[in-house]
Parts: C-alpha cells; sequence; structure tokens
C-alpha cells in the first residue's frame, strides 16, 4: 500500500471516530437550541470554554510530546509509563490547589458550585485518559480508538436525550424518584452530567491501558517531553483564546443572549470542523512516522494539496447550502441573528486545518517554541481585534477577527517553515484553489443566496476544475 493511501486509510478511521461524534453533535444542537433558551445556551457555552482552557493546563503537551518520543525511543513502555504517572501527579496537585481556591475560582469562571464540580469531574476523567488515548494511535490502532470515542459520544447523545426529550415529552416512562429530582428551569445541568457520565464510562473502559507496564519514572524522559510539551502547552492556550475568548467577549460587552446565539450559529462550521479535526489526528501521529522516509517532504506537500481542495470544497457546499443547514442544525429562528458570521468562521476554521498541515515544520524540527509564538501572536490578533471591533460592528468582529487570527497564524507559519525545514507546497495551486472557492462563496452568499440551481453550478464548476487539474495525479494515486 501506498504511503498516501495508508494515510488517507488512517485517516478514514480517524476521521470516523470523529465524524460520528461531530454528526451525534448534529443532532445535538438542535436539541439543545429547542430546550434552551439563548441564555441557557451561553452558560452550556461558557462551561464548555473553561473545559477547553483547563484542559490544555492539565494536559500541558504531554499528548505530543508523547508521539515525538514514543516513536523514536526504544524504551516505549518507559515513555508511556512516565508519561502517565506525569499527568496523574500533576492532576492531583491541580486538585489540592483548587480545593484551596476554590471560591475565588468559582467567582473567575461564572458558573454555580454544582456545574463547576461536574466541570472538575469531567476533567480529571478526561486528563487521565490522555496517555491511553495516545497510546493507540502511535501504536496504530485506530480501530480501537475510533470504538472508544464512539462509544463516549453515543453515550452522551442517549443521556441527552434522555434527561432533554424523554423526561420532558413521556412522563409516563419515568420513574417517579427520577421526575421527582427533574429540573424544568435547570435544564442545562443534565447536557453537563451526560457528558460525566460518559466521561467515567470511558475511564473504565481505557483503565486495563494503566496496567499495561510495570510502573517505572524516567526523569530523562520527563524532562525531554516536558521541554518539548510545553511550548505546546502554551500555543494550547493561545489557541483556546482564539477559538473561546470571542465568546466570553460578547457576552460582557454584548449580551449573553447573543453570546448564545453567536456560539449556536459557529456550530454550522461543523462539517469544516470535523474535516480539520480528522486531518490532525490521522496527520500528527503519520507526520512523525514519515519524517526518516527519503520522499517525506513530497509526501507532506501532496496532502497539504489535497487538503485545500476538499476543505475549499467543503467551504464552498456550507456556504452555498447554508439556509438549509441552518433548519437542521439550529432550527429555532431566536438564534438566526447572528447567522451572518457562518461563510467567515467557516474560512477562518479553513485557514487553522491549514496551519496544523503547515505545523509539521516546528514539529519534527524540535522548534515548539516558535509554534508558540505562532499561537500568541494569533491570540494577541484575538484580544486586540476583538476589544476594538465589538463596539463598533458587534459580533461580526469576533466573526473577522477569528478569520484575521487564523490566517495570519497560516502565512507566519509558511514563511517559518520555508527557512527551517522546506517543503516543497504547490503553493500556486493551493492559492488557485482558495480563490475560487472564496469567489464562489462570496458571489453565491450576497447575490444569489437561497438560488440553489446557482449554488449547485459552483459546486459542479470547482469539481470540474479540479477534476481537470489534478487528474494526473489521481490516476497515480488509483493505480498504487
Amino acid at each position: 500500500m501506498s504511503t498516501l493511501k495508508r494515510f488517507f486509510q488512517d485517516t478514514i478511521i480517524y476521521g470516523f471516530a470523529t465524524v460520528l461524534p461531530r454528526l451525534m453533535n448534529f443532532i445535538l444542537v438542535p436539541l439543545h437550541v429547542t430546550a434552551l433558551s439563548t441564555v441557557g445556551y451561553s452558560v452550556n457555552t461558557t462551561f464548555y470554554v473553561w473545559a477547553a482552557f483547563f484542559n490544555v493546563i492539565l494536559t500541558y503537551g504531554m499528548e505530543t510530546a508523547f508521539f515525538r518520543y514514543f516513536s523514536q525511543s526504544e524504551k516505549k513502555n518507559l515513555v508511556f509509563s512516565t508519561a502517565f504517572i506525569s499527568l496523574t501527579l500533576t492532576t492531583v496537585i491541580f486538585f489540592f490547589v483548587v480545593f484551596i481556591l476554590r471560591d475565588h475560582i468559582i467567582g473567575l469562571v461564572d458558573l454555580n458550585p454544582d456545574y463547576f464540580n461536574m466541570l472538575l469531574g469531567i476533567l480529571a476523567l478526561d486528563t487521565l485518559v490522555v496517555v491511553p488515548f495516545a497510546f493507540l494511535r502511535a501504536s496504530n490502532r485506530p480501530l480501537k480508538f475510533a470504538a472508544v470515542k464512539i462509544f463516549n459520544i453515543v453515550l452522551v447523545v442517549l443521556v441527552n436525550f434522555y434527561f432533554l426529550w424523554l423526561i420532558p415529552k413521556h412522563t409516563s416512562l419515568i420513574p417517579d424518584f427520577i421526575l421527582n429530582n427533574y429540573s424544568e428551569t435547570d435544564k442545562v445541568q443534565y447536557i453537563f452530567l451526560a457528558n460525566l457520565i460518559a466521561s467515567g464510562a470511558t475511564f473504565l473502559i481505557l483503565l486495563p491501558y494503566f496496567f499495561r507496564t510495570s510502573i517505572a519514572f524516567s526523569s530523562d524522559i520527563f524532562k525531554q517531553m516536558w521541554k518539548y510539551g510545553w511550548p505546546i502547552m502554551v500555543a494550547g492556550i493561545a489557541f483556546v483564546i482564539n477559538e473561546m475568548l470571542d465568546k466570553i467577549l460578547l457576552k460582557e460587552m454584548v449580551s449573553d443572549e447573543i453570546m448564545g446565539a453567536y456560539a449556536a450559529c459557529y456550530k454550522l462550521a461543523i462539517f469544516m470542523t470535523i474535516f480539520v479535526q480528522a486531518f490532525r489526528l490521522g496527520a500528527e501521529p503519520f507526520f512523525f512516522n514519515q519524517a526518516k522516509q527519503e520522499n517525506a517532504k513530497q509526501t507532506y506537500a501532496n496532502i497539504l494539496n489535497y487538503f485545500v481542495i476538499l476543505g475549499s470544497l467543503i467551504f464552498i457546499v456550507m456556504v452555498v447550502f447554508l439556509d438549509l443547514f441552518k433548519m437542521l442544525i439550529v432550527p429555532n429562528p431566536d438564534y438566526w441573528v447572528t447567522i451572518s458570521i457562518v461563510p467567515v468562521i467557516l474560512l477562518a476554521n479553513l485557514f487553522l486545518g491549514i496551519y496544523h498541515n503547515l505545523s509539521v515544520w516546528y514539529k519534527l524540527t524540535d522548534r515548539t517554541k516558535l509554534g508558540m509564538y505562532i499561537s500568541i501572536i494569533g491570540a494577541i490578533i484575538t484580544i486586540g481585534l476583538n476589544l476594538w471591533l465589538i463596539p463598533m460592528i458587534g459580533f461580526m468582529a469576533s466573526a473577522y477577527t477569528t478569520l484575521a487570527a487564523y490566517g495570519t497564524m497560516m502565512l507566519v507559519s509558511y514563511y517559518l517553515g520555508r527557512k527551517y525545514y522546506p517543503v516543497p507546497y504547490d503553493i500556486k495551486n493551493i492559492f488557485l484553489y482558495l480563490f475560487i472557492s472564496i469567489g464562489f462563496a462570496v458571489i453565491s452568499f450576497n447575490f444569489f443566496r437561497g438560488n440553489y440551481f446557482v449554488g449547485t453550478a459552483f459546486v459542479v464548476l470547482f469539481l470540474m476544475f479540479v477534476f481537470i487539474n489534478e487528474r494526473k495525479d489521481f490516476k497515480k494515486i488509483i493505480n498504487h
């Protein structure tokens, strides 16, 4: 099997593990926006903003560092054990500190104590399974990885539907002790409870991996992993700022209602997010494993080219059929006030995906500090432009800021990569695909919105151009 075919096969499996959970979320968003007001959805968003932030702190780049040293080391069991012990100990220390400063932290995150307790439980359980999940990916076990991930999200969905749909609609089927304790006015808590139950079940499934090797800790390996990983942690914090700060600022500077609507319409970029995340899950271990191959750089260049083709296609399709997708994913018209952000967020996420692809240069050359600086640049743009533009143009400021941040990160990464790890990317082709897709999307959204005949014609024209331009390479892939 050719290298590219193997990459696409693994990415499809990881993609399925990503696509199915995201499709489940596709089901959950309509459920949530129907069950919750925009203010309730704002609380839900706030909860997961802080979950993302603390998750980065608790894992401190150890997942990527694990890939880096597990793929190279002859003492793979020692790498596994060291990573697991370090994450377990730092998690215990984190929760000890949180216990001491509990009241101050609850005030900071603006969550009631019950929500905060569930947040801590989810964080603890999810942190402990980071290394087992990373082990499954690094040891080329995508099917096992996919099965556990899918089980997790199916359980989340089932519990959500039980509390938000079955209980309100079919009370005769529900035991009295549950009905007597059910809250009609605080339904958002059941979203968090579903996540906590699923995280606990996932922890139990992966528990045998905690005992797959003898307990041993190497201070030398830990120092190497920490040196490699801490810049990734800082970059992760910057990424959370890029991805989440807009919601917090809209809540504080505009209103809870607008923040809730913005967060819900942001979900309409779900298919681009699925694509980018599936690529990242498949690409990260693949890039490390291919680094020593003679044609590695050309392989990386080919992968980016196909990524841009598929990403551009998703971008056009989503913009052309946006009004159909909004009725499926966000059926509550109260949320549509912010629908105009979607094309901008879609393009921003495409730029983010390109950035992830380009990031191979600093991960393979151990220059993770430079990757950290790039993410910090993005965070500075996010903070500065949001604070400047939100008072002037409202929620659209956050969409344009996200696009500016990810676009800048993409360009800076490309130019630094040329210096430290030059890859022969076909920039002419990439620019052409982006230019055509953006042009078609802008024309469709602004002049032919709702005209699906014209929109479909744009999609077909783009596909025809790709086929003509790439037909030789497509034949090579098929023949190999």
